[in-house]
């Protein structure tokens, strides 16, 4: 395989299961290839479930820790992203169901951009407001498969693989979403 950059660290074209195998023979630095190659979805995933960019910051974190000590647990090493991406998840998961957790804050990823007029900028901050209430008065499960197919715009199969549900559970999933949005929106209408 081909380094596109030429360092031992940079991204490279080997398959996951290529790097998961020379991690578990020593090779420890490659680890950052796995970590350069999905943070950022991760991330955006992260963010959209807890509407924090630091704690989403550190659930990602978190969650490449316990993929790197959990390492040979990993069944199928081509499948990385996917198993890395379930392990997010049920971080997200647990941090919504914790019981020190106290809200989910409303100026994360949904925030509005600055408008040129002032009453333009207040009505959109309002409306981004309405919109992340909404969102985090969703189930998590709800919020988690209406982020995935919306926002991150994968396919049903790609969410089964990452969410290990199946493919009709998450289609109801996100019917349940939209259905409660839209209900969630529609009593926030004046």
């Amino acid at each position: 395989m081909s380094t596109l950059i030429g360092a031992p660290h940079e991204i490279t074209e080997e398959q996951d299961s290529e790097i998961v195998a020379r991690v578990l023979a020593g090779d420890r630095e490659c680890y950052t290839l796995l970590v350069q190659r999905y943070q950022e979805v991760l991330f955006r995933h992260a963010l959209g479930m807890v509407q924090d960019a630091d704690q989403a910051a550190d659930l990602v974190q978190d969650a490449f820790v316990r993929a790197f000590t959990e390492l040979k647990r990993c069944r199928d090493p081509a499948r990385f992203g996917g198993w890395v991406f379930r392990i997010l998840a049920n971080r997200c998961r647990d941090y919504l169901k914790s019981a020190g957790r106290r809200s989910v804050p409303l100026d994360g990823a949904l925030a509005a951009p600055r408008a040129a007029e002032a009453d333009r900028a207040h009505e959109q901050r309002e409306l981004s407001e309405v919109l992340s209430r909404a969102l985090a008065a969703l189930p998590a499960s709800q919020r988690e498969a209406l982020l995935l197919k919306h926002v991150e715009e994968c396919s049903y199969e790609e969410m089964a693989e990452r969410l290990g549900a199946s493919v009709s559970a998450l289609k109801m999933r996100v019917m349940r979403a939209r259905e409660a949005l839209q209900n969630l929106l529609g009593d926030a209408a004046p």
